[in-house]
């Protein structure tokens, strides 16, 4: 099962927009982000959080057409993004698609990045999307992993290191290719790679990459 997880950051929608949805997802609205489905004529499965900023007549409207309202409240530990995370991971769903989740302040953004790689998040695919780009993880913190991805030839593709090293990184598809080799935490060797082809492999033995595409408008 998928989730699609609105949050109160800027949004900027994939073009075409709808093209996202797909039968079966669960869309989820964290507080603010039901402006976003309101704006695009979406009716959200779930509505969660404390609902610091939506209107009364929103939420009342929410619960009058069936939508299922957690609320939470304001003196909370956890940001409303993460009470939607962790809704969705007990629901089922295996794949988070997460819009919304940044903007002008740079805690929240932060914290956004963070979240997917989270112990509590583990063994779910998350991905962030902002327009044209995609933000996705790969996590070999316990065992080598695999991650292909889909672009064209021209579409850019960053891998950035999180929590220490990144050892063993092999590419598949790139213009400029790494074999075994070890990229460092905070260095950029790893920035504005190229896609030659219409699919990307990326191998890692072991530790966390930020993969980042900027898919060509």
């Amino acid at each position: 099962m998928r989730a699609i997880i609105f949050a109160n950051g800027i949004l900027s929608m994939p073009d075409p927009p709808y093209q996202l949805f797909q039968p079966g997802d669960m869309v989820i609205a964290a507080d603010g982000g039901l402006l976003h489905c309101l704006a695009l004529g979406i009716l959200p499965n779930v509505l969660i959080g404390d609902f610091d900023s939506i209107h009364p007549d929103h939420l009342a409207s929410m619960r009058a057409q069936g939508v299922q309202v957690i609320q939470h409240p304001s003196r909370k530990d956890c940001t409303d993004l993460e009470l939607a995370l962790h809704h969705a991971q007990r629901s089922g769903a295996e794949e988070i698609i997460l819009l919304g989740a940044l903007g002008a302040r740079w805690d929240q953004t932060l914290a956004n990045l963070l979240l997917p790689v989270s112990a509590e998040m583990k063994g779910v695919r998350i991905s962030i999307l902002e327009g044209t780009q995609e933000i996705r993880f790969i996590d070999s913190r316990s065992a080598p992993a695999i991650m292909d991805i889909q672009g064209k030839p021209g579409d850019t593709l960053s891998l950035i290191p999180l929590v220490g090293d990144a050892n063993g990184v092999t590419t598949h598809g790139l213009e400029y290719s790494l074999q075994d080799k070890n990229l460092l935490f905070g260095a950029t060797r790893g920035i504005s790679n190229l896609f030659c082809e219409e699919q990307a492999r990326i191998e890692l033995k072991h530790g966390l990459l930020v993969c980042i595409v900027s898919r060509q408008g």
